[in-house]
This record gives C-alpha cells, structure tokens and sequence, in this order.
C-alpha cells in the first residue's frame, strides 16, 4: 500500500471527497469517506501502530484482512482490522500492544469490519 492519496480532482473515477476527522491516540487525522482506517493512517505518515510481542513494529502487512498485523481498537472494540475497517467520521482509535500476559477483551463481528 502507497501512503499516497490521489486527489479527488485528478481520480479518474470523478469521486468527491467527502473530509472527516478521526481521533488516532488523542490525536486528530483528516481523512475521507471511504477510506480504510490504515488508509488514514498510511496518508498521515504513520507505517505502524501496533508492537508485536517481540517488541517489533506492526502496521499493513497484507492489506486485505488474511493477517493480523494492523490491529487497532475502534470506539473501545479490540482487534478491529485496519485495513477493512472504513472510518466514520468522529471515530476514536486506539494503537494496540500485544503483550505477552495482555488479555483479549472481544473480537469484532464481521459486521464491525465493514
């Protein structure tokens, strides 16, 4: 996956951006209706946002939800996939660190993931 966005003037497809804003660790991320959560975070520059147990940085790995790289936690649902997962505007998003002995609090339904 490119970090690039194309812009909605140069797209082809005609497609119009609609802007929203996304809250990623406390911090505000403009991103566009559409747009997968790690979209968002590729285009502000982010590669990852989630340490595997090793310690290792995770981010996109597959990019089409087979792996488990891009976890994230969405309005307070662990283990959202970001590369599935479109934003909606106001969403609040948490990075993930798994720790060895760190419990997992609930898994998404495929409707989630949406």
């Amino acid at each position: 996956m490119s970090p690039r966005r194309v812009p909605a003037g140069s797209d082809p497809a005609g497609r119009r951006d609609r802007p929203l804003r996304i809250t990623v660790d406390g911090e505000p991320l403009e991103g566009a209706h559409g747009q997968t959560v790690a979209g968002v975070l590729l285009a502000s520059g982010r590669q990852s946002w989630r340490r595997g147990p090793s310690g290792a940085p995770r981010g996109v790995f597959c990019g089409i939800g087979v792996c488990f790289d891009c976890l994230i936690t969405v309005n307070a649902v662990r283990d959202v996939r970001a590369c599935r997962r479109r934003v909606r505007d106001g969403d609040v998003v948490t990075t993930q660190t798994r720790e060895p002995n760190e419990p997992r609090l609930s898994v998404t339904s495929p409707t989630e993931e949406r």
